[in-house]
């Protein structure tokens, strides 16, 4: 199937990996250089169905909601977008606090009266409570959001947040000799995609249950909803000649400092207990399927029966 889609991109564009989903719906995704790009695979006939550079809306969106459109800076220094997100953000869970605290009743009486909301009162009474405790839901939920993402915004507080969960934020890291600059560089070999191949067909085999698989040369993943959380996911090391497996790292075996981070995104996007797309799930619930309709991501019924039979061929 790799091979393939490699002779239907221009010969520029480098495949570093591949992205299996277990939902037959889905395409299969290429992973291309450059952050987030990608191309899409029909797993049934081999055909690239279509590209995405990684520089469109979503990523823009990404941009605007961690540093306001300013440029990301990799060697941690200041960023003015950055520090206005976190302010931002550390002011709004300073204000939704202390709403909660002023909120807050004298006696349970008031308290249980203050989380329902009387819909046989009047409108008045109905339009007050859903102002006084859906304001207090909702205020959970953003301080929730509040907490979470301010992890991402100073290197304090992230350090204050993991110490809560008696961990460090940074773990030490494995010290390697620095490399000699008279050093040749390898020469970078040509991928056997038959070995990648060899390698999804064993972890299909070994995880039933797989939400998705990612190979790239050398290295492979895997996504499961048994860890509840996205980032939740078993890494192998295998031989990019043999396709034999060297090496693995079980999600379970990794220490706490490995899987805070990984539960605190999850919480913060939503997407605990396996649901990566808890709004499109949503909104899709509301408007109707069309919302998924999307032949970048996904195959209708049809092309899947008409092109069943074929899927041995590529794979």
């Amino acid at each position: 199937m790799i091979e393939s889609a490699r002779q239907q991109l221009p010969d520029s564009v480098r495949i570093n990996g591949i992205r299996v989903s277990s939902d037959p719906r889905r395409t299969y995704q290429l992973v291309l250089p450059g952050k987030k790009a990608a191309g899409f695979i029909d797993p049934y006939t081999g055909e690239v169905t279509g590209m995405d550079d990684g520089q469109g809306f979503f990523l823009k969106m990404m941009r605007l909601h961690r540093w306001l459109l300013d440029e990301y800076k990799r060697d941690g220094s200041f960023s003015w977008g950055k520090s206005i997100v976190g302010y931002a953000t550390l002011v709004l869970a300073i204000i939704i606090i202390s709403g909660i605290v002023i909120w807050y009743p004298r006696n349970k009486k008031v308290l249980r009266n203050r989380l329902k909301v009387k819909t046989k009162a009047g409108w008045f009474r109905f339009f007050y409570d859903l102002h006084v405790s859906g304001g207090f839901y909702a205020a959970l939920l953003l301080l929730i959001l509040a907490l979470t993402g301010l992890t991402w915004s100073f290197g304090w507080y992230r350090n204050a947040f993991y110490s809560v969960f008696g961990i460090s934020a940074n773990p030490p890291q494995a010290h390697h000799a620095p490399a000699s600059s008279g050093a040749k560089k390898p020469a970078k070999k040509k991928t056997d995609y038959t070995q990648w191949a060899e390698v999804l067909s064993a972890l299909k085999s070994h995880y039933p249950d797989f939400n998705s698989i990612t190979i790239q040369d050398g290295s492979a993943t895997v996504s499961t909803a048994r860890y509840g959380n996205t980032r939740g996911s078993d890494r192998y090391s295998f031989d990019p000649a043999t396709g034999e497996i060297t090496e693995v790292q079980l999600y379970k075996d990794l220490p706490k400092s490995g899987k805070i981070r990984g539960w605190i995104y999850s919480v913060h996007v939503g997407s605990c207990g396996g649901n990566d797309y808890p709004y499109i799930d949503l909104l899709s619930f509301l408007v109707g399927d069309d919302l998924r309709d999307n032949r970048l991501l996904f195959l209708d019924k049809e092309t899947i029966q008409e092109t069943e039979m074929k899927r041995k061929r590529y794979v």
